[in-house]
């Protein structure tokens, strides 16, 4: 159900008079969409702009030229509160008008980019003079014809399916420092609420929507209109959405280490096929500055092999290794993550300025930042790593059962807070008192707990709310 709080924010758009002599232009030339059949969420705003001359774009990374034989060119900032994976999309249609009034190109975004709308002949496709488009269920990327999307079947599957909501308040670009509800617990709520809208798309496009059945205003207004949009769109779900019902992120300990080895691409490999979200993985650097996948500073447990990972070079080690169960690089793990769709959560072991380079190379490269939680013991290990890297997501583990966990994150500005209580307590959760949950959320920090086999135990953590749970099992804490 919608809360009269939404329900007044978008009538005081519809209310709104227009505001220039654009208005009538920009409806005129709005496009149809066909959506899939099963699409849950359809476009509410549109935020327009008419361009006379080549101009940077005002809400897409771009520059709009136009060419000798158009008029004008109209911008469509496409609003809707949900994409499938995050609250809140922002699609974008550019429209090319030329002198006799007909549409001679258009363009449409694309995952981050844009491309040409043109139909097999070469020209933008339409349906009785307007510009007529195909939508990618759940994720609303535009595209000519329904055989782009097909391309992405498998990609669109698992993100309107087992990935549903797992982006949470995803903050783009342009409204970076702008909107600042992003956090652990509103991404747990939009999670929550989103995995439940998921859905298999059918592939029928037969769902025609017209753009003109959005509120239309300028963009400047729009703009203006989003970021109280999203906090009231936070605020139902903490209200209606309790804490023992929000989505717990399963992060497999070492990989799915009860049944593969440990830190291992097949430990990573069988946690994803066990419906983990992230892999915890340990990490230590070589006497190169190679970050690799291992716990022990030793190789004796793990490879039965005499030496020290940090007096070895990454060919030492790989030659070393190479009889035994082998010795993940970090830039391995980071590959098969983002190929798996799973994010990584990191247990620094030890770290050298050269080897957190090369992590950081290695996150930028993959695109996978986002997709990353550095967690330590060592609090210095974290600071520096927001020093470097402001946009890190960084986690602080301790076994003190006494600390302020609260002081000890803020003080290096870590945005979890991870209590290693498993071996101090047979119920560790009973040492999360509601007075330390209420601190630590207005904090506006998230909890990770670990590492936990016990139903009894898990269930436990879940009805506290707790952000993430880890386990050597992590087909454990998935729902039934």
């Amino acid at each position: 159900m919608i809360a009269p709080t939404l329900d007044a924010q978008l009538d005081s758009l519809r209310r709104s008079p227009a505001a220039d002599a654009d208005f009538a232009l920009a409806r005129q030339y709005a496009p149809l969409i066909r959506f899939d059949a099963r699409e849950p969420f359809l476009p509410s705003v549109v935020g327009y702009t008419v361009l006379r001359k080549d101009a940077p774009s005002v809400s897409f990374p771009r520059e709009i030229q136009l060419a000798d034989n158009i008029a004008f060119a109209i911008e469509y900032a496409i609003w809707w509160d949900w994409d499938i994976q995050h609250l809140y999309e922002l699609e974008h249609v550019w429209v090319y008008v030329d002198g006799a009034g007909d549409i001679a190109a258009a363009e449409a975004s694309w995952h981050g980019r844009y491309h040409q709308m043109r139909d097999e002949a070469g020209r933008p496709p339409l349906e009785d003079d307007r510009l007529a488009l195909y939508s990618e269920p759940g994720k609303h990327a535009f595209a000519p014809s329904p055989a782009w999307l097909l391309q992405r079947k498998a990609k669109t599957l698992a993100s309107c399916g087992v990935r549903a909501g797992a982006m949470g308040l995803h903050v783009t670009p342009l409204f970076d420092g702008i909107i600042h509800d992003e956090g652990p617990l509103n991404n747990r709520l939009v999670h929550t609420y989103m995995e439940r809208q998921q859905f298999e798309p059918s592939y029928s496009f037969s769902l025609a929507f017209d753009l003109r059945r959005a509120v239309f205003v300028p963009w400047r207004q729009l703009f203006e209109w989003i970021p109280a949009r999203v906090s009231a769109w936070l605020a139902q779900l903490a209200a209606t959405i309790p804490p023992g019902q929000r989505r717990v992120l399963r992060i497999a300990h070492r990989g799915a280490s009860a049944y593969a080895a440990e830190n291992s691409l097949a430990a990573i490999r069988v946690a994803a096929e066990l419906g983990a979200d992230f892999v915890e993985i340990d990490i230590r650097m070589t006497a190169d500055d190679v970050p690799v996948v291992i716990h022990d500073g030793s190789l004796k447990r793990t490879h039965g092999i005499n030496g020290d990972v940090s007096d070895l070079t990454m060919g030492e080690l790989r030659q070393l290794t190479a009889n035994a169960s082998g010795i993940v690089s970090f830039d391995e793990a980071v590959k098969i993550c983002r190929e798996l769709g799973l994010g990584l959560y990191l247990d620094i072991k030890r770290l050298t300025s050269g080897g957190a380079r090369s992590m950081f190379a290695s996150l930028d490269a993959h695109h996978f930042m986002k997709g990353t939680i550095f967690g330590a013991f060592r609090p210095d290990y974290l600071a520096d790593i927001k020093a470097a890297r402001p946009d890190a997501k960084t986690a602080i583990l301790f076994g003190a059962v006494d600390i302020d966990a609260v002081k000890l994150a803020q003080s290096i500005n870590a945005d979890y807070v991870h209590p290693c209580w498993e071996n101090r307590a047979e119920q560790p959760h009973r040492l999360l008192t509601p007075a330390w949950i209420e601190a630590v959320r207005k904090a506006n920090l998230g909890i990770v707990c670990w590492h936990e086999e016990r139903p009894s135990e898990i269930a436990a953590l879940k009805a506290l709310g707790v952000d993430a749970i880890c386990s050597d099992k992590p087909e454990l804490l998935v729902e039934i």
